[in-house]
This record gives structure tokens, sequence and C-alpha cells, in this order.
């Protein structure tokens, strides 16, 4: 597998990834900022959430790292939580904007 088939198989796992507060997955809720996949195939995720103070932190951050490193091929997952930029309801996809009635 390419490092690009291992990205697109990382989106596809991350699109299985909800906060259980919203009923919209981490991937289309822009929660997800940068996807890295080395030679190793080695990923970091650098990933925010909807609020700094979110209550399922801790169980969304494993979830994505658990999901990722299922994937065959990738060796480990390593996830960055940041709160820079901002997330905000703009980064959203138009599908999640309208799945919560933003749109």
């Amino acid at each position: 597998m390419t490092t690009f088939e291992i990205e697109e198989r990382i989106v596809e796992v991350l699109k299985t990834v909800f906060d259980p507060e919203i009923p919209v997955n981490v991937y289309d809720l822009g929660l997800i900022y940068k996807i890295d996949v080395d030679e190793n195939f080695d990923v970091q995720i650098d990933m925010t959430l909807t609020a700094p103070n979110c209550p399922a932190a801790d169980f969304i951050v494993e979830d994505v790292r658990m999901k990722v490193e299922t994937i065959t091929g990738v060796k480990s997952a390593s996830i960055n939580l940041v709160f820079e930029p901002e997330w905000d309801k703009d980064m959203m996809t138009d599908e999640a904007k309208v799945e919560l009635g933003f749109m």
C-alpha cells in the first residue's frame, strides 16, 4: 500500500468516529487538521475538539487512535490534540452543516 492509499483509508475510518453528543463524524465536523503518514507507515494526526473542555475528549482521541491502528499497513498512530486554530462551525463539511441544521 502507498502512503496515499493509507491516507484514504484513514479518512474512511475517521468517518466512523463520532462525538457521543453530536450525530456527525469527526472528519466531517472538521476536527481533523492534519494527517501525516511517513515512509515507515507511522501515522501522526493533529485534531481538535468542538470545545476544549469536551467531556468525551479521552474517548474520542482513543477511538481515533485505535481505529487508525487497525488499518492494514499502519505501524502506529499518534494523535495530537491541538486547539490552534480554534474550531468553529465553518470548518464542517456542507453535509455536516445540513445534518446539524446550520444550512
